[in-house]
């Protein structure tokens, strides 16, 4: 099975999974969230599955230029919402594969799924 790594291209900490990911010989598929933003069904599983909290990246620069309303929205009212609308706000990178579900990147995170 593939995994499925989503994310920013430009995104440091993605490109630290990517390269640990091929150096492990993991088969995977990146997948620019900015590009092909993932369909609502799949985002509303990731909120469901990891909390609104973890799928809100409050470190990046597009959460840093969003009113308070969005960013309110975003963190307390319709999470998956506020994230299509502005897909850099997702917690990156994030990977599914079959079972997998998480957000950010660690060797040691990664290590027990891969």
């Amino acid at each position: 099975m593939t995994a499925n790594l989503y994310g920013i291209p430009n995104c440091d900490t993605v490109r630290k999974a990517r390269k640990w990911l091929t150096d492990n010989g993991i088969d995977h598929q990146f997948i620019d969230v900015r590009e092909n933003t993932p369909p609502k069904s799949q985002i509303d599983h990731w909120v469901a599955s990891l909390g609104a909290a973890k799928m809100v990246n409050k470190r990046s620069t597009t959460w840093k230029n969003l009113s308070n309303a969005d960013r309110a929205e975003a963190e307390s009212g319709d999470t998956t919402a506020g994230l299509l609308a502005n897909p850099p706000v997702i917690k990156r990178p994030g990977v599914q594969d079959g079972g997998v579900l998480d957000v950010g990147f660690s060797v040691g995170a990664y290590t027990p799924y891969f």
